[in-house]
């Protein structure tokens, strides 16, 4: 290939400003820095939430989504729809019987789900603060969902003409078939993709009260992957914006919180190592700081003409029979409006921008500050109310 003929001369010029070290952009960016140095900096991760107090105290972290207690065992259950969903995709793709194999391997583990659960060991083993006082709904709902899963993947290893499309929204996801479905699997998960995000949003919300953050003047980022590649990088797609904003009561300003998913990340502390966190401070104060000094540069370049003003959510409304498409993520009405929270589950599984674990945590984070923070007090959609039979 033959090499790009650059101009010294102008290349200078271009490094000057951008793109090197010694750059008049970095050095405002590092002026910058030094002057909010005695910040609060909040940073999350795909896992964890750290908050720099600045002037060189060491930070504090919390971990909010792998490490907490009871997690992976509810999104377990969370994942069946979509699991049993595969199934059906494998075969309708591939008109064989490979799937047959993973079938028979999911059937296995939800019997062993099955006869694990109980009552107790989600009041005295799993042990989740928010779900308190809700075990036996939990567990019922848990039992039930096993049940139906069994039962749907028994019927199509036994027939695999019955694993189909039809079958599978009919017989277990929303009814409406000639098998009897209690309650759907649509509201199982909505109400373990609640009770997650309830849960999440309950921790960070306390932890983050007790920093004694100062909000106005807060500097945060969101860094790294949140979730599937190209998944919450805006505002109104991330559900850990959503959980700050919730937490700080609104008095977070928006232009205050970037999302940086190239931004460098920690692992989650282990053993109370927090060198990791620490060593990575400056350069994320840097890389916020950066961010801030050029949108200062607008305001100031640009005076007189219309500011950039980041704008709210607009929430369609399908209870309107009309509307049979949405690009954002439909207003809920109720605990009740299974309508529009079934169409968030369909919203996070084909807007690439959503993260799956979106769907609902908006109306837990509102749910939540409705009551006072008081996870008891919430009504779950799907949960409160709803019988989950465990004879079958």
């Amino acid at each position: 290939m033959t090499a790009v003929y650059e101009n010294p001369e102008l290349v200078r010029l271009f490094t000057t400003y951008t793109s090197h070290p010694e750059g008049i952009g970095r050095h405002l960016a590092q002026v910058f820095a030094a002057h909010t140095r005695n910040d609060q900096l909040i940073v999350a991760t795909g896992a964890d939430f750290a908050l720099y107090p600045g002037g060189g105290k060491p930070p504090v972290v919390e971990g909010y989504r792998l490490s907490p207690r009871g997690f992976r065992e509810l999104t377990g259950v969370s994942h069946l729809g979509p699991a049993v969903a595969s199934l059906v995709n494998l075969r309708t793709r591939l008109g064989d019987s490979s799937w047959r194999a993973d079938a028979e391997r999911l059937l296995a583990e939800v019997k062993n789900v099955r006869a694990a659960n109980s009552v107790e060991l989600w009041r005295d083993q799993i042990k989740v603060e928010a779900y308190r006082g809700r075990e036996q709904e939990i567990a019922d709902l848990v039992d039930y969902s096993c049940a139906v899963t069994a039962r749907y993947l028994t019927s199509a290893l036994a027939d695999e003409d019955y694993l189909t499309p039809e079958t599978l929204r009919s017989d277990y996801l929303a009814g409406g078939g000639d098998v009897e479905l209690p309650v759907p699997m649509n509201h199982m998960m909505v109400a373990t993709f609640f009770l997650a995000g309830m849960d999440i949003s309950f921790r960070i919300g306390r932890w983050l009260r007790a920093q004694e953050v100062d909000w106005e003047r807060a500097m945060v980022m969101i860094a790294g992957r949140q979730g599937r590649a190209t998944a919450g990088v805006t505002w109104t797609t991330s559900s850990v914006a959503t959980m700050m904003l919730g937490a700080s009561g609104n008095r977070l300003p928006l232009e205050r919180m970037y999302l940086a998913p190239h931004a460098p990340t920690f692992a989650t502390p282990t053993d109370g190592d927090l060198s990791e966190v620490i060593a990575l401070e400056d350069e994320l104060r840097s890389i916020w700081c950066g961010t801030r000094a050029t949108v200062e540069l607008g305001e100031m370049m640009f005076d007189g003409y219309p500011r950039y003003a980041p704008e709210g959510v607009r929430s369609p409304d399908v209870s309107d029979p009309a509307v049979t498409e949405v690009s954002e993520m439909p207003v809920v009405h109720s605990p009740e409006d299974m309508l529009a929270l079934v169409t968030r589950l369909r919203v996070v599984m084909e807007d690439p921008r959503q993260l799956l674990s979106g769907a609902v945590i908006d109306v837990a984070v509102e749910a939540l500050a409705a009551v006072g923070w008081d996870p008891t007090q919430v009504v779950v959609p799907g949960l409160t109310g709803v019988h989950y039979p465990t004879e079958l």
